[in-house]
């Protein structure tokens, strides 16, 4: 008779249940692991005999089978060798046969009995919530696996420990989550910081407003990658919900926090290097990328033409839906990615374009190829662009110093309920909006109300500068943050001097 215990796969962030079948039997000795398993799975094998030698346990010279079902589903990582490893002990009768029904069991054994951590305890524990089952995980991944809410964890350090707490000698408690605040961390960095750039500071409020997607063009040493950093000062922090969604993510990527919860909007900024998988997901293993990664945060990219064509274009899908679809032969993994997108460029390679001083001698040829990089699709589904001018010495010198974080962080805090009532009252769930950037197409006019006045202005701009009916959605939602910033009601029709604004942040062409 095989002993049966319960486990998960991961496929994106779909936890898949995984039932381990262990069966020891007559027969030449042997020790087979079956059920589709990777080479980490079929591993396990030394790492559960080494671990089991290490507390005075041996295996039985007997045929060992353990079937990983269902078997046409793919097995990675070493997590699996804990649940097989107890499977095994309740075959030698070494604990109980019953002490594990009703949990899931994941962990990877070090070679003296340890208990070492492994990637995505917190959405199996979210998983053990939603099928009533309780969890047992490593020590380390016990304060991620208990957010997960009404769900006993039991985080062992030692197989050991286990083994004593199953056969009811010495009973572990269950593992609780840490609501104390995180330790404030101290500012390094404030908008404060930045001189001059006015309508630069302006434009990145209203993109944290809004959750809007901004583009930088400028010189060298304009000030874009400053203002990008200190974009996460002025947003405001995770909700709870928010905060469960994106620990997912990174759990299983293995870079939570301490605490086991994701407190702080992530921030990513990866180098033009960097490749297709690397940015969208994939792999050999199919791991999250960087936006996946930046989810409810931001992505930040700087020289943005330098990035691969084929990267750039990946971006527009998941900058539409919100999420990225890896495509396999076997299967398909989704992960979500609603990022903030902030990218940064110089107007051509040397940078110069337009300064008659220091442009290259190639200008303005140079100008159109090196912006040509960017396609009209990418452009199109970027909400603000906006001109970072040069400062001279004497204007770094003589500019007083504006604003601090804090204070523009409380207007975008007060837009931001606005745009919750907003939200709430169109009977829209979190699930599908937060921001005005989020705002369903087909919402927007029944969302959005417009003076006649501005509705005027819109559709006169939008057929003069053909504007797409994406770019036309994205002036309106762009527009009805800057309605938000100034404290209007959440049901009052825009005004034509919010289009008007919104419109200057819309540019034809690079050129």
């Amino acid at each position: 008779m095989a002993v049966q215990l319960q486990t998960v796969a991961f496929r994106g962030i779909d936890v898949i249940d995984i039932e381990v079948q262990v069966q020891i039997s007559n027969g030449l000795p042997a020790f087979n692991i079956v059920g589709l398993a990777d080479k980490a799975v079929a591993e396990s094998k030394e790492r559960i005999r080494a671990a089991l030698h290490a507390m005075g346990l041996s295996l039985p010279a007997k045929r060992l089978t353990v079937n990983l079902a269902p078997a046409d589903v793919a097995k990675e990582g070493a997590h699996y060798d804990l649940p097989i490893a107890l499977g095994l002990l309740q075959a030698m009768n070494v604990i109980p046969s019953d002490c594990l029904e009703n949990y899931i069991v994941l962990g990877e054994l070090a070679l003296d009995g340890r208990i070492s951590t492994i990637n995505g305890a917190l959405p199996a524990a979210i998983h053990a919530q939603s099928q009533k089952s309780h969890i047992i995980c490593p020590k380390s991944c016990g304060a991620e696996a208990a957010w997960a809410g009404d769900c006993d964890v039991y985080a062992p350090d030692s197989l050991l420990q286990l083994i004593q707490h199953l056969k009811g000698h010495a009973l572990l408690q269950t593992t609780k989550p840490n609501y104390s605040a995180p330790q404030a961390q101290q500012v390094l960095v404030d908008i404060a910081d930045i001189k001059g750039q006015e309508t630069a500071k302006r434009a990145l409020e209203i993109a944290a407003a809004g959750g809007h997607n901004l583009l930088m063009i400028g010189p060298p040493g304009a000030g874009k990658s400053m203002l990008a950093e200190r974009l996460p000062t002025i947003l405001p922090p995770l909700s709870p919900m928010e905060a469960l969604d994106v620990s997912m993510i990174h759990s299983l990527s293995g870079n939570l926090p301490e605490e086991g919860l994701m407190r702080e909007r992530p921030y990513r900024d990866p180098h033009h290097s960097a490749s297709l998988p690397a940015l969208i997901g994939g792999g050999q293993k199919i791991k999250p990328g960087e936006i996946s990664l930046a989810h409810r945060g931001v992505l930040f990219l700087d020289e943005f033409p330098e990035f691969p064509r084929a990267v750039l274009e990946a971006l527009r899908q998941p900058l539409e839906s919100g999420k990225t679809l890896v495509a396999r032969v076997n299967h398909h993994v989704t992960y979500p990615a609603k990022f903030q997108l902030i990218a940064a460029m110089n107007p051509c390679r040397c940078g110069y374009l337009g300064d008659a001083s220091m442009e290259c001698n190639k200008a303005p040829r140079c100008g159109g190829d090196y912006q040509a990089k960017l396609s009209g699709p990418i452009l199109d589904r970027i909400d603000i662009h906006i001109d970072l001018p040069a400062l001279s010495v004497s204007e770094l010198s003589n500019t007083p110093q504006g604003e601090n974080s804090k204070t523009i962080l409380s207007r975008v805090e007060a837009a931001r309920l606005i745009q919750a009532q907003r939200i709430k009252a169109h009977n829209l769930n979190e699930q599908t909006a937060y921001t005005n950037a989020e705002i369903p197409a087909a919402k927007v006019d029944e969302i959005i109300i417009i003076e006649p006045q501005a509705k005027a202005l819109l559709t006169q701009s939008a057929d003069k500068f053909k504007l797409s009916a994406r770019a036309y959605h994205r002036v309106l939602r762009v527009a009805q943050t800057i309605a938000d910033l100034s404290g209007q009601n959440f049901d009052k029709p825009l005004e034509k001097q919010h289009i008007a604004e919104a419109l200057s942040y819309r540019r034809l062409s690079l050129q």
